[in-house]
């Protein structure tokens, strides 16, 4: 068993699809309303049909009233640290306490080179992303910066503006040199989907962050955990990920947090997306955080 103890937190992935943006706008002023707490947006930027993330998440925040938006993840080879760090910033400070920073080393090499970037391969991939979140830190705290490596060439910016609310950075990682990353720079891990990094796979990547996190002098629990958790509440055939009733969900989602870590859980609807969100919000949330909250206490 593995608890880390975090409050449950929950949130939706909303579709960057240009052409459909109403539809996501919507979602996510139901999920403001429902009472979620994240917004949660992919970054495929070399995908034509997409918007932008960061254009976005700043709409999104300016459209809803209280809900965080997150980057579900930022491609740090597309999205310089520093620069990266002042939209973050910018946006905290307009919306403060709504703004988590995801970010990861970018999934395509091809798609990266496609835009005018650099791709990294292996070990460089690691440490380009172990600097880079270095620097995005540096410049949340409004440090001057100046860094001259062989992935990154900052010849002193003073960063600003410092967020009133700290900006958390969590890392999207799979394999181990990231997941290494993730233990000793990141204040949360996101995990893929559950198609991709299945249930019973998390536990060797939790301990591969946690005995990453030791060896850098910090206490695991210092990291949050996040599940990407796609499918449908309900009968569905033919849908991939978790597919059931509201009653599978909850038992699953309660598993999963108190037996496999997470804290954090974000729907990726495979149908129907403001009738599955209504499922989720109205009938597995609440039970799920009751239910955790139980066996937490039948476990101190």
């Amino acid at each position: 068993m593995t608890d880390y103890g975090h409050p449950l937190t929950f949130g939706v992935s909303l579709d960057p699809t240009a052409a459909d943006f109403g539809s996501a706008l919507d979602l996510a002023r139901q999920a403001d309303r429902a009472g979620l707490e994240y917004l949660a947006v992919q970054d495929h930027a070399y995908q034509p049909g997409y918007l932008d993330v960061w254009t976005m998440l700043s709409y999104l925040t300016a459209r809803t009233e209280r809900i965080a938006v997150v980057s579900d993840v930022a491609d740090l080879q597309l999205r310089p640290p520093a620069m990266l760090a002042k939209a973050a910033a910018s946006l905290a400070a307009i919306a403060p306490g709504r703004v988590a920073l995801g970010v990861g080393g970018g999934p395509s090499a091809a798609a990266v080179a496609s835009m005018g970037a650099t791709p990294h391969h292996g070990r460089a991939m690691v440490e380009y992303t172990e600097e880079a979140i270095g620097i995005l830190r540096a410049a949340l705290d409004g440090r001057a910066i100046r860094t001259d490596t062989e992935h990154h060439h900052i010849a002193g910016y003073q960063a600003g503006p410092v967020p009133a609310a700290p900006v958390p950075i969590w890392v999207g990682s799979q394999k181990p040199g990231m997941l290494g990353v993730t233990g000793r720079v990141g204040d949360g891990w996101v995990s893929p989907l559950n198609i991709y990094v299945p249930p019973q796979d998390v536990p060797e990547r939790q301990a591969i962050i946690d005995a990453a996190a030791r060896e850098a002098g910090r206490d695991p629990r210092d990291v949050r955990r996040l599940y990407n958790v796609i499918g449908a509440i309900g009968p569905y055939r033919g849908g991939q990920g978790l597919v059931g009733p509201a009653g599978l969900w909850v038992d699953t989602l309660t598993e999963w947090a108190v037996e496999l870590g997470f804290d954090t859980f974000v729907l990726w609807t495979i149908t129907d997306p403001a009738a599955q969100l209504e499922l989720f919000t109205s009938e597995v949330v609440p039970a799920v955080r009751e239910r955790v909250a139980e066996r937490r206490g039948a476990a101190a």
